[in-house]
């Protein structure tokens, strides 16, 4: 019987990104489908993710998979024949589990303040989010990526906030290349990557889409 694989997803979302990502390292073949989060999420995102209501929701042989690093551990887990994407150390694969963590906890919440704060609030938010990615740059040091020499876990897990870099430095009038350009270095050599180039949305389009949250919300 062929496998069904299914992606509920909805385009500007970094953690779609990463469990898209996932599944093209795998070559594991997928339906994509669109949802409209901010109108009219579907019966079918309802019913498979009930208690958040969220994107990515991975449908695989009609069973849901939620929450993108939970998805990236399952690929991993499932399709584990080609391009292991955790480590197999345990200690090593319980320091990649914590950045994502780190990732998952700091990142997100940071990174929205950029364009959704003024004054004071924005100026620490700033502050704040160039020292989250300084940590993350002393992580990854001189590696090629975080896990080593191969693109791994943790750069699936950071990727996709790599697309939404421009838009986070443009409304928050600030840079983040003086001091992490090993990371944006990091982030170039991950989008030479067929599986992320091809998931990650234009950061013009993501700038765009910020604009119309901002009007969305009443913010000036």
């Amino acid at each position: 019987m062929a496998e069904e694989v299914i992606l509920l997803n909805f385009w500007p979302s970094m953690f779609g990104m990463r469990t898209m990502i996932a599944l093209k390292e795998k070559e594991v073949k997928y339906e994509h489908k669109e949802e409209d989060l901010l109108n009219n999420k579907s019966p079918l995102l309802l019913e498979s993710n009930p208690i958040y209501k969220k994107v990515p929701v991975l449908i695989h042989n009609g069973k849901p998979i939620c929450e993108s690093v939970i998805q990236v551990q399952y690929i991993d887990e499932i399709w584990s024949d080609k391009n292991p994407l955790l480590p197999k150390d345990s200690y090593q694969r319980a320091q990649a589990l914590f950045w994502a963590d780190f990732i998952d906890k700091k990142l997100y919440v940071c990174g929205r303040k950029t364009w959704a704060t003024k004054g004071e609030e924005l100026e620490e938010a700033k502050k704040e989010f160039i020292e989250i990615l300084k940590t993350l740059q002393s992580e990854l040091g001189d590696k090629p990526y975080f896990g080593g020499d191969t693109f791994g876990f943790v750069d699936i897990v950071l990727i996709g906030f790599y697309s939404w870099f421009p838009a986070y430095q443009k409304f928050g009038n600030f840079s983040v290349e003086p001091e992490c350009s090993k990371l944006m270095d990091w982030g170039k050599r991950c989008m030479e990557r067929e599986s992320v180039a091809t998931s990650l949305p234009d950061p013009e389009r993501v700038a765009g889409y910020i604009l119309q949250l901002k009007k969305r919300y009443g913010i000036e």
